[in-house]
C-alpha cells in the first residue's frame, strides 16, 4: 500500500553534493557491453576536496556557476549545456591525458547537468533528455576514472533524469543510455576491487552510488547482471566502512537497500552483512538524524521486514530509538513523511512490533498532523493513511478521538 515513491526526496536526498577525492588511476577498461565513444568540456583548476564528513558543494564548472549566478532562462541554460563545443573540449581533454585521465571534466560537466535540472526544480523533460542523449553519445567513461568522478557522474546523470525511461523511447536513446550506464558499471567494478590504497574510496561515495543505484531500479532499470554484480561489489564496502556514514549516509543507504529488495535484488550474504553493520549505527546517531531522515530509515526498515529481513536485537532497537523522534520532530514532517511514517507504523504492527508508549505517543503525535495538513495530501497518501488506521485498529489499536477524527477528517477526500 505504499507509494513507490516513498523514501528519499527533497533536501534530504542531495546526497549528490557527496563528491570524492582525485587520485587512483587505472588502466583503460575494455570490459563493457558496448564500444566506446567520447567527449568534452571546460578548463578549470582541479577543486581541494573537503573532508570525509562534509558535504561537497558546487563541482566547480563554469557553466554551472554561471546558471546559478544570474536569474533563470530554462531555455538559455540548457541550450548552454548541449553545445558541441563542450563535448569537444571533453573528448581534447581526454585524449591529452590518455589513460592518466581521471574523468574530472567528465564529472564537472555531469554535475552541471544536475544544476540545470535543480534550478529548474524537476528532471529532464523527454525533449531534453533527447537532446542531452545525442551529445552523450561521445561521452567516454573508462576505467581510469577515479572514484569521485564516477561517484559524481553516475549520481548526477541519475539525479537529473538522463536514465529515465519515457514511453514511448526513442531506440537511439535506450542504446546510448544502456552504453552509457554499462560502461560507468563496469569502472565502479573494477575500481571496488582495486586496492584500498589505489581507490580512495569512501563511505559518502558508496551512500551516493547505491542511492543512485536504488533511484535507477525505481525508475524502470533493469537489475541485469553487471548491475547486480556492481550493487554486490558496493554492499561488500559497506561493512568495511561502516563507522564512517553520517546520519545522511546511512538513511540513504538504508532507504536504497530497501528499494532493490523491494524491486527483487535477492537477499545476499553481502546485503544481510551490510544491514546488520548500519543498524547499530542508527541507534548510535539517533538524536542527528532529521525529519526526513526519521521517516525514510522507518519506512526502509518496515520494507526490509516486509521482504523478510530477520526482526533482529538490533533491528528492534534501531525502531525503539527512532520512535520519540517522530513524536519530537512531528511539526517537521511534510505530508507524504507522515502518509509514510503511519504506513510504516501499521506494517511493523502487523508484523509483530510491540505497541509501546513510545509507539503509541508517536501514532498520536502523527494522527494530530493528518488532521492538521488534511487538504495537501494526494490521493496515494490518503489510501496510504485509511488503509495504516484500518490495519492498527485490527492489531488492537484503541480507536481514540485523535484516531476517528483523522479518519473523518480523510474521508471527503476520497472520491474528491
Amino acid at each position: 500500500m505504499d507509494r513507490s515513491s516513498a523514501g528519499i526526496s527533497g533536501k534530504y536526498a542531495r546526497s549528490d553534493n557527496y563528491y570524492n577525492r582525485p587520485g587512483g588511476h587505472a588502466a583503460s577498461s575494455g570490459r563493457g557491453r558496448y564500444r566506446h565513444a567520447t567527449i568534452r568540456q571546460w578548463d578549470h583548476p582541479p577543486r581541494t576536496a573537503p573532508g570525509r564528513n562534509e558535504f561537497y558543494h558546487s563541482s566547480g564548472a563554469s557553466s554551472s556557476q554561471h546558471l546559478q549566478g544570474r536569474s533563470i532562462n530554462p531555455a538559455q541554460d540548457f541550450n548552454a549545456l548541449i553545445k558541441q563545443e563542450i563535448m569537444a573540449d571533453l573528448l581534447r581533454k581526454s585524449d591529452r591525458f590518455g589513460h592518466r585521465y581521471d574523468g574530472r571534466h567528465h564529472g564537472q560537466y555531469a554535475s552541471s547537468i544536475k544544476k540545470y535540472t535543480s534550478a529548474a526544480k524537476r528532471p529532464l523533460n523527454r525533449a531534453e533528455q533527447s537532446q542531452l542523449i545525442h551529445l552523450l553519445q561521445n561521452y567516454t567513461v573508462t576505467r581510469s576514472w577515479n572514484w569521485r568522478s564516477l561517484t559524481t557522474t553516475l549520481h548526477s546523470l541519475t539525479s537529473a533524469g538522463v536514465f529515465t525511461f519515457h514511453k514511448p523511447m526513442d531506440e537511439r536513446v535506450k542504446l546510448t543510455q544502456a552504453h552509457l550506464l554499462s560502461r560507468l558499471l563496469d569502472a565502479i567494478i573494477f575500481n571496488c576491487n582495486q586496492k584500498t590504497e589505489a581507490r580512495n574510496i569512501d563511505a559518502q561515495g558508496i551512500a551516493n552510488l547505491l542511492w543512485a543505484m536504488a533511484k535507477l531500479v525505481d525508475n524502470g532499470q533493469k537489475q541485469t547482471p553487471e548491475f547486480k554484480e556492481a550493487v554486490a561489489a558496493l554492499l561488500r564496502l559497506v561493512n568495511a566502512q561502516k563507522d564512517q556514514f553520517i546520519p545522511q549516509g546511512i538513511a540513504n543507504l538504508l532507504w536504497a537497500m530497501a528499494k532493490l529488495v523491494d524491486n527483487g535484488l535477492e537477499w545476499t550474504s553481502g546485503l544481510k552483512e551490510a544491514v546488520v553493520a548500519l543498524l547499530p549505527h542508527v541507534n548510535a546517531q539517533k538524536d542527528q538524524f532529521k525529519a526526513q531522515g526519521i521517516a525514510n530509515l522507518l519506512w526502509a526498515i518496515t520494507k526490509l521486514v516486509d521482504n523478510g529481513q530477520e526482526r533482529t536485537p538490533g533491528l528492534n532497537e534501531a525502531v525503539a530509538a527512532l520512535l520519540p523522534y517522530v513524536n519530537a520532530q512531528q511539526n517537521q514532517f511534510i505530508p507524504q513523511h507522515i502518509a509514510n511514517l503511519l504506513w510504516a507504523m501499521a506494517k511493523l504492527v502487523d508484523n509483530g512490533q510491540e505497541q509501546t508508549p513510545s509507539l503509541n505517543e508517536a501514532l498520536v503525535a502523527l494522527l494530530s498532523r493528518v488532521n492538521a495538513q488534511k487538504d495537501q495530501f494526494n490521493v496515494q497518501d490518503i489510501t496510504n493513511l485509511l488503509w495504516a488506521m484500518a490495519k492498527l485498529v485490527n492489531n488492537g489499536q484503541k480507536q481514540t478521538p485523535g484516531l476517528n477524527e483523522a479518519v473523518a477528517t480523510l474521508l471527503p477526500h476520497v472520491n474528491v
